[in-house]
């Protein structure tokens, strides 16, 4: 293995991936953040803005989600969102520096009659200038081809982590169900956004799974979002551990190490995060990050502080 990992003809193991983990922190930063700037203006972040445009309602049992119809979260099921609401959304959104606006639905796989009012929103949000991405559960045969006759530029569906904890986490959907729907949106040339989230009880060789699952994709996805758990009160991993914030940053640094061209974004638990782990995570190769007050149902860093945030530490919104 070379010093910066596989060749592209090569496969990254899980026990490589371990070995990056195990690395002394310093080093790991070091490598993560050379690599970062042989494919990256160091200093640019992208700026996403995320929109639950159906909330609630939903069958699946993922054990991190407010938005289960199995649990009591507090969280109302509601219809699909007006389109017009949508775009004054993305408007705004747009007005404070956002240059992607992703529209996630509550939904295991979204009806066609639904569709067809999501794929209204696309072409509304791609007409205001914006890339768009949207986050619909699993996707049935035919139904990628009309996102991407829509227009549509990113489709969000997080393998969330390795296979081996999978089945702690959720039962209502396999593993091989998001990788169906991943090579339907790849098959049809649009850009894959899939992460995961770390801090749900797995190990450090779990993570590396996960890491190894995306980085192994032929290609990678384009985004990876890197989720920290939100505990949620009725949600079965309401009690869990907080992961280590050195943990958090030396999975964003095997992220970049992995995946060096993908846009690794800093995701849901950034409200807790303090300035200081957000920067060193930039450090390791974060570029882009969630802009605006929510993620889905939780709360988000507003746009002030992220700016105050930006100016800090001299970074600057991605332009497209």
């Amino acid at each position: 293995m070379s010093r910066h990992g596989p060749k592209l003809t090569e496969r990254w193991t899980v026990n490589q991936i371990v070995e990056l983990y195990n690395l002394p922190l310093m080093d790991l930063l070091h490598q993560a953040h050379e690599v970062h700037r042989q494919h990256h203006d160091p200093n640019a972040i992208q700026l996403s803005t995320l929109l639950s445009i159906k909330t609630g309602g939903c069958p699946e049992d993922c054990s991190y989600c407010p938005q289960s119809s199995r649990y009591q979260t507090g969280v109302e099921k509601e219809k699909l969102m007006e389109i017009e609401k949508v775009v004054q959304a993305a408007k705004e959104a747009k007005a404070n520096g956002a240059g992607r606006f992703c529209m996630g639905a509550a939904w295991r796989c979204p009806k066609d009659h639904h569709l067809d009012e999501v794929i209204e929103m696309i072409k509304a949000v791609k007409a205001l200038g914006m890339e768009t991405c949207v986050t619909l559960g699993m996707l049935k045969e035919g139904q990628a081809e009309r996102l991407k006759e829509a227009g549509l530029d990113y489709y969000n569906h997080n393998l969330d982590t390795s296979p081996e904890f999978y089945g702690n986490i959720i039962t209502t959907r396999t593993y091989q169900d998001r990788l169906d729907t991943l090579e339907r949106v790849r098959k049809n040339g649009i850009n894959i956004c899939c992460g995961g989230i770390v801090g749900m009880g797995e190990s450090r060789r779990e993570r590396a799974g996960l890491v190894a699952q995306l980085a192994n994709m032929d290609p990678y996805p384009e985004s990876v979002p890197i989720n920290q758990l939100i505990r949620v009160e009725g949600t079965p991993l309401a009690d869990a551990e907080d992961l280590d914030e050195f943990e958090f940053i030396r999975t964003i640094a095997v992220a970049r190490i992995t995946m060096p061209k993908t846009m690794v974004r800093l995701s849901a638990g950034r409200e807790k995060m303090s300035e200081s782990t957000q920067a060193l995570c930039f450090f390791a190769g974060a570029n882009s990050i969630f802009y605006g007050e929510k993620l889905l149902t939780s709360a988000n860093p507003q746009e002030q502080a992220d700016k105050k945030l930006m100016d800090k530490l001299g970074l600057y919104a991605l332009q497209k």
